[in-house]
């Protein structure tokens, strides 16, 4: 299967096919999956751009960002083999497609879209790429600083294209010894793009700093809040949101709200205040309207996401409210559908 033929996956036919003695095999408006592609190339049966519908806006920035998650890994191990980031090709082949995403897409596609599944490494690149540019327009920031924030969160781990790869792609938990060695992927990073023409020494800032935190118990160096530039305190709160809404090879996925909760409570390390609560708020408005499974099986509606503490929003259960930033022992469980 082609990678143009893997990006019609979920689009819909505009006719019903038919196969050689007229009997259709798939119907109008059905969307395709990865088993009638299959069936169909048995048929003999081929399709062309002609037989889908059009794709929307938000699906064309989700389709952009697959693809482009096909390209960064091409890319990154470019990096490895030559010791070089091809800039200009993640400028034509990676960089539209995460800003578009951040104009074109609501938070939960993104997020939806974004989840990792077997290339968690380059899936990982392209979605702090997005959740930065995200919330750096949710910032105001200028296109200039935008476009620098941009660029450093897709290229925050490419230090890890200098981590020896039994080290990189080792599913059990590293030892000390590997961990130290992990942890040089922020310094080889900044190396890369310090010796890139044409990337801005704010990018290279990025790779370094993006596991530095606040109260200076990050790394590599320790640096405490105001010694951290402020788009790598950006590219940190996605780094780490998305890692762990993410599977891994060892652990499964936490849910958003969950991770959004140990975040600002401090529990998974200290974080700017102030971009962190924005980011939070962000999400938790997003959940307003939504249905949501209570851990002691009370199912409700979100209804107040409250200022205080954001995480713990107000639930509509039937005739009852329920304050869960006063029943700290109930906690959401889940989204319901």
């Amino acid at each position: 299967m082609t990678a143009s033929q893997r990006s019609w996956i979920g689009r819909r036919l505009k006719h019903d096919v038919h196969n050689a003695r007229g009997i259709v095999l798939l119907p109008t408006a059905h969307p395709l999956s990865e088993e009638d592609l299959v069936k169909l190339s048995l048929h003999r049966i081929s399709l062309s751009e002609r037989d889908l519908e059009p794709l929307s806006k938000q699906e064309q920035a989700l389709q952009a960002l697959e693809e482009s998650v096909i390209s960064i890994q091409r890319l990154f191990e470019d990096i490895r083999f030559t010791g070089q980031i091809p800039i200009m090709d993640i400028r034509k082949d990676v960089l539209p497609a995460i800003v578009q995403s951040s104009e074109q897409l609501q938070v939960y596609p993104l997020l939806i879209s974004m989840y990792s599944k077997d290339d968690y490494t380059y899936r990982h690149n392209i979605a702090v790429g997005a959740i930065s540019s995200l919330i750096g327009r949710w910032m105001n920031l200028p296109e200039k600083e935008l476009a620098i924030l941009t660029m450093g969160a897709i290229l925050h781990d490419v230090g890890k294209m200098r981590v020896p790869e039994h080290i990189l792609n080792k599913r059990e938990r590293l030892t000390e010894e590997e961990f130290e060695i992990m942890k040089q992927h922020t310094v080889f990073g900044y190396q890369l793009i310090q010796e890139c023409n044409g990337l801005n020494w704010r990018s290279a800032l990025i790779a370094l700093q993006h596991h530095e935190r606040e109260d200076g118990m990050g790394y590599p160096f320790g640096v405490e809040g105001a010694r951290i530039d402020p788009l790598s305190k950006i590219v940190a709160i996605a780094d780490v949101f998305h890692a762990l809404t993410s599977d891994r090879v060892y652990r499964d996925a936490s849910p958003f709200y969950e991770i959004l909760h140990q975040m600002y409570t401090g529990t998974l390390g200290n974080f700017d205040t102030g971009i962190l609560t924005m980011f939070t708020r962000r999400l938790m408005d997003g959940l307003i309207g939504c249905e949501v499974e209570l851990t002691d099986g009370r199912i409700g509606r979100v209804v107040l996401i409250p200022p205080m503490d954001p995480t713990r929003p107000l639930i509509q259960s039937g005739d009852t409210f329920i304050d869960l930033s006063k029943e700290s022992n109930v906690h959401m469980e889940q989204i319901v559908g």
